[in-house]
């Protein structure tokens, strides 16, 4: 997906800077950002995940030439990895602070949502009560 560049007003552009910056320093925020690198760099995960789509790729391999055994095969063995790594406390950290930031991002997004529409209300009341 394509991000279009909006043109602001100076006084929006600082506010949204000023939002920006508060959202990133978060401690929700900082918090998910720090275990997303954990989980980015650690060399064990990589290699699962690695693993988990070389046994899939099998997978569909064996059942493109008809070889139900080894395709049921490899997928119980793809399955057994996803399932270590679903578990692996890494991940489950990982899971729970994406879970918290996107909470928060979505409580920001409802409260500017509330006020945008509240300030838009009251002008266009103004403008009837003017007329």
């Amino acid at each position: 997906m394509e991000e279009r560049e909006f043109q602001y007003e100076e006084t929006i552009q600082l506010a949204l800077d000023n939002l920006l910056e508060k959202i990133s320093d978060n401690e929700i925020i900082v918090s998910y950002k720090q275990i997303a690198e954990k989980v980015d760099q650690h060399e064990g995960l990589k290699q699962m995940v690695e693993e988990i789509k070389a046994l899939q790729k099998d997978a569909v391999q064996f059942a493109h030439y008809d070889k139900p055994e080894a395709e049921r095969e490899a997928i119980r063995l793809a399955d057994a990895k996803q399932k270590e790594f679903d578990e692996h406390p890494l991940v489950i950290a990982y899971r729970e602070k994406l879970v918290e930031a996107n909470d928060l991002l979505q409580h920001v997004t409802h409260s500017l949502e509330k006020k945008v529409n509240e300030g838009l209300e009251e002008e266009l009341n103004k403008a009837v009560e003017g007329e």
